[in-house]
């Protein structure tokens, strides 16, 4: 049979998925690998998708989104994200996934290098290597409390770096970037030149730090956002994202769009208007639930002894277990989950920098979210620490 593209073999496979995957196949599992948020769908939400399936609203769409839900996302960024954009930067995705493609393809030619956060989201990486592109880590270390190290930065760009993704709130860290430093990796990108890709489908779930855009934060026009009504309305099956892009490239932005998917289906966006215009009581006790859960967990963390990156953002908690994992955490947290039942993301799915450490969701009951960690091996004779660092 043919060969497969020469790119294939160096997109790596999900860490995460090859846990969750397991976990499906065995009886009582406490699930804290997956970031599926636990909490129910507001009722208006639902009834609006329902409606639009109920009155045959299926046909296609223009391919950046029904003008209802790209005026409601215009609105909303001028209101929560201080970014004013005109309407054909506002561009509807299937889900934060398919924003962040599109702008790395838009970006990023053959051999091109991009700077990507280590530890990162998996899906920054897949892309890369799909587009025939070379993907550059740039170390988050406990030192720096994940911080990036701008020094590092400057010793990683080369003439092929073309651009650079920033993740805040982070999956997986649950760490916000301060404003601070969202100015200096912006001033990092000027000097270089490179494009800027904004992850920010966290944005809704944050403690003690604002969450700040950065596009709010450029002068130049080099900033792509993504955005998703995935976790913040708890709609990650309907599969509803948005790409917000420099001024100018509408028509790249058309031809694009109808090559990958044409447009959203035609419910979802319906539900996503609903989502973002509608009541937002239930994204306020969604964050709320979050929060306390994070207090909790983080209070069980200390009595037993475990650090952990303390959170200001998303759903999850940084977890250190290094004093068991023996340099392979990806290994260990299979061999926990079969000893255990309880399912935990491996550090390392996220990158180099993440060896040693877990990933745990809390968007889950507070029981099974403390009995999950309640299973974690404390280290002999170790207070609780803190990873700090002064910007």
């Amino acid at each position: 049979m043919p060969l497969l593209g020469s790119q294939v073999a160096s997109v790596p496979v999900s860490g995460i998925r090859r846990i969750h995957e397991i976990a499906l196949q065995l009886d009582d599992v406490i699930a804290l690998a997956v970031g599926e948020p636990d909490v129910a769908v507001a009722a208006h939400v639902l009834e609006a998708g329902s409606a639009a399936w109920l009155a045959d609203d299926t046909d296609y769409t223009a391919n950046g989104g029904v003008p209802e839900l790209r005026a409601a996302i215009r609105a909303k960024l001028a209101k929560d994200n201080a970014i004013e954009v005109d309407t054909e930067q506002v561009w509807v995705t299937s889900g934060g996934t398919q924003a962040l493609n599109l702008a790395m393809a838009l970006t990023l030619a053959p051999g091109d290098q991009v700077l990507l956060p280590d530890p990162g989201y998996t899906t920054f990486t897949m892309n890369a290597r799909m587009l025939h592109a070379e993907p550059i880590p740039y170390p988050l270390r406990a030192d720096r409390a994940f911080l990036p190290d701008l020094d590092e930065l400057e010793n990683l760009v080369t003439e092929r770096t073309k651009l650079i993704v920033v993740n805040s709130p982070s999956n997986p860290l649950g760490a916000v970037f301060p404003r601070a430093v969202l100015e200096r990796l912006l001033a990092f990108a000027a000097k270089h030149d490179l494009w800027v890709l904004s992850d920010e489908v966290y944005e809704a779930f944050t403690y003690g730090e604002e969450h700040v855009s950065m596009a709010a934060l450029d002068s130049d026009d080099r900033v792509f956002s993504v955005f998703s009504v995935s976790k913040t309305y708890a709609l990650t099956g309907a599969r509803v994202g948005y790409l917000v892009t420099p001024p100018g490239l509408a028509d790249r932005m058309r031809t694009y769009q109808e090559a990958i998917i044409s447009c959203v289906n035609t419910p979802a966006q319906r539900a996503a208007v609903a989502a973002i215009t509608g009541d937002q009581a239930s994204v306020a006790e969604a964050a709320a639930h979050y929060r306390a859960n994070l207090d909790a967990a983080t209070a069980s963390l200390d009595e037993m002894g475990i650090d952990y990156l303390p959170p200001t953002g998303a759903f999850y908690l940084w977890i250190d277990m290094s004093h068991v994992t023996d340099g392979d955490v990806a290994t260990w947290a299979e061999s926990f989950l079969l000893r255990e039942r309880v399912s935990v993301a491996p550090g390392s799915a996220f990158g180099r920098s993440g060896e040693g450490w877990i990933r745990v969701c809390v968007a889950a009951s507070r029981a099974s979210l403390l009995e999950g960690l309640s299973r974690l091996p404390s280290p002999d004779g170790v207070g609780p620490g803190r990873a700090q660092a002064d910007l």
